[in-house]
Parts: C-alpha cells; sequence; structure tokens
C-alpha cells in the first residue's frame, strides 16, 4: 500500500515513476490485513508496561500477543525502546504525532478511491468492538470520549440488545456490549484495493516493473536499481519495502530500529446460514472478524518473531477455537494460513523523509499496524516533500534522523 501510493502521487504531480515489486501490487504485507482504515486509531498500540499484563503474557499463551524467543532476542534494544516510548508521558507527546496522519486516512483514501474507480470495494459503516466484561466495555468508553473529544473521532455505544440487532448471529449472552467506531472504512478486498490503485497509477503514465531488487546503488547523477539483471537510473528513490526496508537501507551504511509484528489469517465459510454484518474485534481476546469477498477472514495479533522464522500457526488456531465460540464459522477455506509481517519502529511513528546523507534517497516505511490506513497519507506528504513544497503536516516527528 504504502509504496502503491507514493508512486500513485508523484505520478499524479507529474514526474516519470517507475514502480518495482517483485510480485504483483498488494500481495504482500496489505493483501492479509483486517482490511479497515482506521479513523478512529489515532493512539498506536503501546508497550504494556502494566505488571498484569506483562504477567498474562509472559506463558505465551494468549490470543492478541505471543512471541518467539529468539525474536525478542533478535530486536531487543528496539523492543527496549518501544518499551521506553510507551511511558505515559512520552507516549502523551507520541499521540498527537500519529493522530495528524490518521485524522487524514479518510480523505487521502477518499481522493484514489474516486480517482481509481475503486468504491465497489469500500462499505462506509464502521466496525464492532465486542466486550465480554461490563469493565472492558466502560474503559473502552472512556477512551471514546477523550480521542472523540481530542480528534473528532465518532461512536456509539452499544448494549446488549443493540449489538443483537446489529449482530443477530453473534455468541448469545456472553458479550457485554459493544462500541460502534462509525467512521472507518472497511475493504471487502485489501489486495485487490491496492492493485486498483497500481492499476490507475499505469493509466496515468506510470510504469510497473515485476522484478526482485538486486542492488541499489548511488551513480554520478542519481541511483542505480538492478532489477533481475537490468539497470533502472533515477534521480530519486523511494524505499518503501516495508518489513524489508530496514535491512536494505543498512547496505547504504543507514541503520534504523525496526522490528516486526507477525500476523496471520484464514478464510471461512458460516454455518446454519449465518451472516456476519460488520466486521468485528474481539477485544479482550485479540482477534478480528470480516465480512470480506473470499469469505470470513479471522485476523491475529500480533506475533513477535524474526521476519524469516518459520510459521507458527498455534496463534492462529487458537483464535480460531475462540471465534467459534462466538460465530458459527465454517470449514477452513483456504489450503494453509496467509503470515505477514508488519514493519514496527521503537516510537511507533513511520519514517517518512529524506535518507540522512544519502542524497536523492527517499524513506516511507515502519508503519506498524497502519500502513494499509496510512498510504495514501504518506504519499500525498512525501510528495509535497519530494517538491520542496509546505507540507499539511510538519514532518519532523517522522524523519530518519530523531533516532
Amino acid at each position: 500500500m504504502v509504496g502503491v501510493c507514493a508512486a500513485w502521487h508523484l505520478r499524479r504531480r507529474g514526474h516519470p515513476v517507475t514502480l518495482v515489486d517483485r510480485a504483483a501490487p498488494g500481495r504482500e504485507t496489505s493483501f492479509g490485513n483486517a482490511g479497515i482504515i482506521q479513523r478512529e486509531a489515532v493512539r498506536p498500540y503501546r508497550f504494556p508496561r502494566d505488571l498484569p499484563t506483562l504477567l498474562r503474557v509472559l506463558p505465551n499463551r494468549e490470543i492478541d500477543i505471543r512471541y518467539r524467543p529468539s525474536g525478542m532476542a533478535g530486536a531487543a534494544a528496539p523492543l527496549f525502546q518501544y518499551w521506553r516510548h510507551s511511558a505515559p508521558q512520552n507516549y502523551a507527546r507520541i499521540v498527537p504525532e500519529y493522530a495528524a496522519l490518521i485524522t487524514r486516512a479518510l480523505d487521502t483514501h477518499g481522493e484514489m478511491i474516486r480517482a481509481a474507480g475503486a468504491d465497489d470495494l469500500i462499505r462506509r459503516d464502521g466496525y464492532l468492538k465486542v466486550f465480554r466484561t461490563a469493565r472492558a466495555l466502560d474503559e473502552e468508553c472512556h477512551l471514546a470520549e477523550q480521542i472523540a473529544a481530542a480528534h473528532g473521532v465518532t461512536y456509539q455505544v452499544l448494549d446488549q440488545a443493540a449489538l443483537a440487532r446489529k449482530e443477530p448471529d453473534l455468541g448469545k449472552g456472553g458479550l457485554a456490549g459493544a462500541v460502534h467506531w462509525t467512521q472507518p472504512w472497511t475493504v471487502t478486498d485489501p489486495g485487490a484495493l491496492v492493485a486498483a490503485y497500481a492499476d490507475h497509477f499505469q493509466q496515468q503514465g506510470g510504469d510497473l516493473v515485476r522484478g526482485t531488487l538486486e542492488t541499489l546503488t548511488r551513480t554520478e547523477h542519481g541511483w542505480r536499481a538492478m532489477v533481475d539483471g537490468e539497470a533502472l537510473d533515477a534521480e530519486q528513490v523511494v524505499l518503501a519495502l516495508g518489513p524489508w526496508s530496514a535491512p536494505w537501507l543498512a547496505r547504504q551504511g543507514l541503520r534504523v530500529p525496526q522490528f516486526v509484528k507477525r500476523g496471520y489469517h484464514m478464510h471461512y465459510g458460516s454455518r446454519d446460514g449465518a451472516q456476519l454484518h460488520h466486521w468485528i474485534m474481539d477485544a479482550e481476546t485479540g482477534y478480528l472478524l470480516a465480512p470480506m469477498r473470499a469469505g470470513i477472514r479471522l485476523t491475529t495479533g500480533a506475533e513477535l518473531a524474526r521476519q524469516q522464522d518459520a510459521p507458527h500457526p498455534q496463534q492462529l488456531d487458537a483464535a480460531e477455537r475462540a471465534a467459534r465460540r462466538l460465530f458459527p464459522l465454517g470449514d477452513r477455506l483456504d489450503p494453509q494460513p496467509w503470515m505477514g509481517a508488519r514493519p514496527c519502529t521503537p516510537d511507533m511513528k513511520p519514517i517518512i523523509g529524506p535518507a540522512p546523507g544519502l542524497p536523492g534517497l527517499w524513506l516511507a516505511f515502519g508503519h506498524g499496524h497502519q500502513g494499509f490506513t496510512l498510504g495514501p497519507v504518506t504519499g500525498k506528504l512525501l510528495g509535497q516533500m519530494m517538491d520542496g513544497e509546505d507540507t499539511e503536516v510538519d514532518m519532523a516527528p517522522y524523519r530518519a534522523d530523531r533516532f
């Protein structure tokens, strides 16, 4: 999503642009997410600092978060910084910087959706965050009041009866209620939305090259990328490789802290004619159900692991067991679970802007859980920066040299 949106906006500005992707656009991390453009997500995911949560997670059997010891060890330094940035006083400074991007997500996606003719993929009825206990629902309502006042977020509180009217096939009697976040848009096929953006980029004269990036080197007049043995020369390069970005940047001698949170999904049918009408987040358990084109998609929480580690399907299996108690899921529809990796930074903010000490190289990665939401605004702001214009947002909080 991020790379395609950067290419789209630069082409929109009149630049000749070549987009390089080893697969079809929208088939990597952006393919497998929950498909929500999260206007309400003005507060990034913080590292838990309270003892009860840490003790709950430590046995490594939870659905919302799991970890592999090798992954924790390999990312010890950025994870420690993540923990530090999650301290209340630090986090309070991060939230408005993060929200400055999130609050522009719908407008920037809307522009691209209209241009690409992709409205058939979009639903504009928000999603439901359901709760099993009154205490957790009350806490979410309190948070909703705060962010509504500070960031213009809209929501509705649903008691048991109201929730049952919206979703009559959810588990009977086991839910206290829900918060209906009314602003977010949902996407019935996330990969198809990225592909639609990429198709429109090509319709506007942009070039798409399918191939594997082998080397990226500076030249007298800019940069040269070797892609499947062919040389591509350009004055400027945007590095938007998601979880692969930091290793490629390290080859240029520039190191930025990054770690990954892996996630899984699987599609299902439904039993006994049951229907799911909204995207449903089982908040206290830590997974999401979404009625997508390919079936009901179950997406897991986060797994802290090395990107190259083999898939670890136990988290998905546990989420499926919990989901079957909430909704009558049918058989699995995919031959095997999908797995992707979210590129995360210690301060929870993406890296957008010039690469320090590397003229002509621009960076757009590190969006964590929200690359799908933030791709269009990232592309728009990056275009403004590259053309030397005043940006809509102060870009200092997202520059790579903040580390």
